[in-house]
């Protein structure tokens, strides 16, 4: 009997195990249903009883990057984001990704910092979780195509493979619906360097006063704004109208064009700026020995040169050392010890020092940048980067077949 029972408890763990470890994550239920801010709730609580389960971590990770771009579109639809154009002639579920509000609340200058500080906030809390992750044996499988997100806050998340049904073909839909990835530790590392970039940019839009250019052209974005030139709001102001004369439109382009010189509002966030750039491509190294150091091979965003991947992209080691030494280099650019080829006097005189253009930030004028003139206060004498070499860029040429480069480094992060 009492062997009986004893076989009985040893048979019931190993199905208790097996079930463990065929289950889906935690976050995939909450992600396939579109339920964001219910799989929040969860995940901490899965974490608070169970601090080290960094499954329940990254899958916490993936959801709050998705929620700050929920909370961002939300407030576009919030604030009446003028869509009706850019989807024009494309299929209707395409549109549905952001559609445009009928009774949208009015906009303010102060509304836009808001909802990007509120971005901002939401891309740190996800780069902080991803950051936590210890286990280097960590994996999240998701059926991404069944990922449903709500960009327009209106209670109708979407995934891709209902975009597929309504513009794709039947095996289209298949293929989305089984599609899986096995995202692992490198992965963290390569979502925290994507939170990371985005934080950079948010805060360079918060770092200026683009008050100017929002009283005067906002009306070309937003249905409703609160300006104090209230006759812009008046006329036709879809971009169609452009295919006919319209000069009220195309003054207010040519407006936009010309209010693109920034003073700095937030000259602190210059800086900030510069250390999301820095961690980004911390992660971005971090994420290649994680990478590197897999002998697995399943289902892999990004593989090593001994894996496939989903993407069916074979990675040389050639492929893998130009691109750490293209991290290597701007690592080096970003600390300041290497210059930016300056494009005006004699060649290799002078170079641009990007790291004070952070760390002393002034006044931002795009087409003085151009020009040369505002990189005047940031020019040293010093070792130029690699980057400026025939044999960088013959390397780089060589080893992804030029314009492909930028296509992987969007994709390498």
């Amino acid at each position: 009997m009492r062997r009986t029972t004893i076989i009985t408890a040893f048979f019931c763990t190993l199905l208790l195990s097996a079930q463990w470890v065929n289950a889906a994550p935690l976050a995939e239920s909450y992600l396939t249903s579109g339920q964001l801010a219910a799989g929040e709730t969860a995940l901490k609580a899965q974490l608070e009883k169970r601090p080290e389960d960094d499954e329940a971590r990254f899958g916490l990770g993936v959801i709050q990057f998705f929620q700050s771009f929920e909370h961002l579109g939300g407030s576009l639809y919030k604030y009446g984001l003028r869509t009706e154009g850019v989807f024009r002639g494309m299929p209707a579920p395409i549109g549905q990704l952001l559609p445009q509000n009928k009774d949208p609340e009015q906009v303010s200058y102060a509304d836009v910092r808001q909802f990007l500080q509120t971005w901002i906030n939401d891309l740190k809390q996800a780069e902080n979780t991803l950051s936590a992750i210890k286990d280097s044996d960590v994996k999240l499988p998701l059926h991404v195509g069944l990922i449903k997100v709500d960009l327009a806050g209106t209670g109708t998340p979407i995934d891709a493979a209902f975009l597929m049904g309504r513009v794709g073909t039947p095996e289209q839909v298949k293929v989305a619906e089984k599609f899986v990835i096995g995202f692992d530790r490198g992965d963290a590392d390569w979502l925290a360097g994507y939170c990371n970039f985005l934080c950079a940019w948010g805060e360079v839009l918060l770092a200026v006063d683009g008050e100017e250019i929002f009283n005067c052209t906002a009306h070309l974005f937003f249905d409703k704004v609160e300006t104090p030139y209230p006759f812009l709001l008046e006329g036709p102001r879809n971009f169609d109208s452009l295919r006919r004369f319209n000069r009220p439109l195309i003054s207010d382009i040519l407006a936009f064009i010309h209010l693109w010189r920034f003073e700095l509002k937030e000259p602190k966030r210059m800086p900030a700026a510069l250390a999301h750039l820095e961690d980004m491509q911390f992660h971005a190294k971090s994420m290649w020995k994680y990478y590197l150091a897999e002998t697995d091979d399943e289902n892999e965003w990004i593989p090593n040169p001994k894996q496939t991947g989903v993407l069916q992209i074979k990675i040389s080691q050639e492929m893998v050392d130009t691109w750490l030494a293209v991290l290597d280099e701007t690592g080096l650019v970003l600390q300041g010890k290497k210059l930016i080829p300056f494009w005006r006097g004699k060649p290799g005189a002078q170079g641009v020092n990007l790291r004070r253009v952070f760390t002393e930030p002034r006044m931002i004028d795009p087409f003085l940048w151009v020009q040369g003139t505002a990189a005047a206060p940031y020019l040293e004498e010093g070792p130029i980067t690699d980057f400026a070499s025939p044999e960088m860029l013959g390397r780089i040429n060589s080893t992804f077949g030029g314009r492909n480069f930028f296509t992987i480094a969007f994709w390498f992060n």
